[in-house]
């Protein structure tokens, strides 16, 4: 039995192994909130067990998808990272918080401000070309004062997020994606339309701490 968790910086995501009960709540409001096994940017304080977000992002794949070759994606509140696994073997990974700074945060952010309900909004034809979440919204405001509407202003800017995710991955015809942005709908539709997007849902890299007991008593890794 164990409490596990993947504590981020807005949104923590924990699975009881026991009743199987899941939950995400902010993580404002998880500050006391412990687990046995944690992951994620506050897992550090969390738990006495910590994994890197890579190898459970990794091991949550291997989890979830049956083929033997995968590329899974993972679009968080404040950065970008992605696994590609083939035959149980690691061929490639990366990890950024620049291209992804603030990214979910960013347009969970915009879309409060702005009212918009993503799944109403049509994906745009245009993108924001922008480096970093923060940054572009300078650009998006410059839209709006221009008379571009919230919604087209905003679905520019989820384009260009979308792009920039995109080609950090090496633009594949196909790809899973992991995190808060399988929910939104204007996101998952601002990839090209020749591209398949497969959402895995918030739980990826809480699933990649399955199992990691038994990892540790047999001397697996258990930490960074």
């Amino acid at each position: 039995m164990a409490v596990l968790g993947d504590f981020g910086t807005t949104w923590t995501k924990l699975l009881d192994t026991e009743t199987g009960q899941r939950r995400v709540v902010p993580t404002r409001e998880a500050r006391d909130v412990k687990a046995d096994i944690a992951t994620g940017h506050n897992a550090r304080r969390r738990a006495p067990r910590h994994v890197n977000e890579l190898i459970a992002l990794a091991q949550g794949g291997g989890r979830l998808i049956s083929e033997a070759q995968f590329l899974v994606l993972d679009v968080g509140s404040r950065d970008v990272k992605y696994v590609h696994m083939r035959r149980g073997e690691l061929a490639g990974m990366d990890w950024t918080t620049t291209c992804g700074a603030l990214t979910g945060f960013t347009l969970e952010l915009l879309g409060r401000y702005y009212g918009l309900d993503y799944d109403a909004i049509e994906p745009s034809a245009k993108s924001v070309p922008v480096t970093c979440a923060v940054l572009g919204m300078e650009q998006l405001f410059e839209l709006v004062s221009e008379g571009v509407s919230e919604e087209e202003a905003v679905a520019r800017f989820a384009r260009g997020i979308a792009m920039n995710a995109y080609r950090f991955i090496g633009e594949p015809k196909q790809f899973y994606l992991s995190g808060g942005m399988c929910d939104n709908r204007l996101f998952l539709r601002s990839f090209p339309e020749e591209v398949e997007v497969r959402p895995l849902g918030r739980f990826v890299l809480v699933e990649g701490l399955v199992g990691e007991p038994e990892r540790a008593s047999v001397g697996g890794r258990g930490g960074e």
